[in-house]
């Protein structure tokens, strides 16, 4: 049985039954009682919905979970953060939860430790640090055939990572965040980099500095091509355009990539409730 909140199952059966009611004052009041019952209800309002054969009741339960899974999602983020970010995969499924929250992290781990495993087998770690990038280039964009989506550049799912993985079509940061994973469990020294208008990476160890562009491929790039960059773009140099990023700005960027995507696409509600994922991202602690 069911108690919580001194509910059985048989109550919040009932319950849901009257999210059927005309009177929509009696709706708000059901709907804020389940609300308050908190996520482990969840399950069961999947059960329910699975079970009813009214439309109505469906698409109210519907709004119902999604709202309590957000909830959840709010706490997660928030928590995440606060611990410190220091695990970037774990932070990046949260905010996949988002879209398809059945969606388990050890499920895109996997993902990763395969692609990880067939750069392992080719990866040489006594050689220059650019030859080790040509290495995870040819698994990554030839054997793999990992690349940019360009058709559908603004499409939602360039920055989920499971659907990336699955497509193998991204944006740059989802590139670029596969790119560093499997980069950083092979021990390289490979950081995100928040330039204006792309995302990119950075080698960086001891006296040696340079930048990869996942989005053409991998490419290699020099500290000047950025200054060349920035002057085109008229802005002022600043050091966020030449060093590494931290988790919380990489997960703060794909926010707002979301964020653009679901306003080209008119999904105001989408776009007011990823707004407030961001604020959790970027409010001080």
């Amino acid at each position: 049985m069911l108690e919580e909140g001194n509910l059985n199952n048989k109550e919040l059966k009932a319950l849901v039954s009257l999210l059927d009611d005309d009177d929509k004052e009696i709706v708000q009041h059901v709907e804020g009682r389940i609300r308050s019952l908190g996520t482990h209800i969840i399950p069961y309002l999947e059960f329910e919905w699975e079970s009813s054969f009214n439309p109505v009741v469906q698409k109210r339960i519907e709004e119902l979970v999604h709202s309590l899974q957000f909830e959840l999602l709010k706490e997660k983020l928030y928590a995440w953060k606060v611990s410190g970010a220091e695990d970037l995969l774990e932070g990046v499924w949260l905010l996949n939860t988002y879209q398809y929250p059945d969606l388990e992290l050890e499920d895109l781990a996997k993902s990763l430790e395969q692609i990880y495993y067939e750069a392992w087998l080719e990866f040489k770690s006594e050689i220059h640090p650019v030859d080790q990038i040509k290495i995870l280039n040819s698994v990554l964009f030839n054997k793999l055939h990992f690349g940019a989506n360009t058709k559908n550049f603004h499409s939602p799912g360039n920055s989920m990572l499971n659907v990336v993985l699955q497509t193998k079509k991204g944006n740059p940061i989802s590139l670029c965040v596969i790119y560093m994973l499997v980069a950083q469990k092979l021990k390289m020294p490979i950081y995100g980099v928040n330039l204006p208008n792309l995302f990119v990476m950075t080698y960086k160890k001891d006296d040696v500095q340079f930048y990869i562009n996942a989005f053409n491929r991998g490419l290699v790039f020099s500290r000047k091509e950025i200054d060349e960059y920035i002057s085109n773009l008229k802005l002022t140099p600043n050091d966020l355009f030449y060093e590494p990023c931290s988790n919380i700005d990489i997960i703060a960027r794909m926010l707002r990539n979301l964020i653009n995507s679901h306003e080209k696409l008119g999904h105001a509600e989408k776009v007011e409730e990823l707004g407030d994922l961001l604020k959790i991202i970027n409010k001080d602690n």
